[in-house]
């Protein structure tokens, strides 16, 4: 049967359970609980592409005004060590922007 449990992928399963925690934390008296922006917090960001000092991954490559591909590198370079459980897929994603970046260039040259 592998994945499927009476029919139905695992991953059904998984979602139904999802669904049921975020009805659970909708039963909570919102009015006792601070929003995101009452703390300061940017709700769109995840914690693992902020630094120690709380400074974001997006705004550090907007002040270098970095490229894309520089900048996508620098962002899965700086999460690297903090998203999953080892760094090896982030460094590979931001390797392959880095030579993107690179063909980019290269492309340049030849066009010269």
């Amino acid at each position: 049967m592998g994945n499927k449990i009476k029919g139905k992928s695992k991953h059904y399963y998984e979602f139904d359970r999802n669904l049921d925690n975020a009805k659970q934390k909708n039963k909570l008296n919102p009015k006792m609980l601070l929003s995101k922006e009452e703390l300061g917090i940017d709700a769109r960001v995840p914690e693992y592409y902020k630094g120690l000092n709380g400074y974001e991954a997006r705004k550090v490559c907007d002040n270098f005004n970095l490229s894309y591909h520089l900048g996508t590198a620098v962002t899965y370079i700086l999460r690297s060590y903090h998203k999953h459980d080892t760094p090896i897929e982030c460094l590979n994603k931001a390797i392959a922007h880095l030579q993107f970046e690179i063909e980019k260039y290269e492309e340049l040259e030849k066009s010269r």
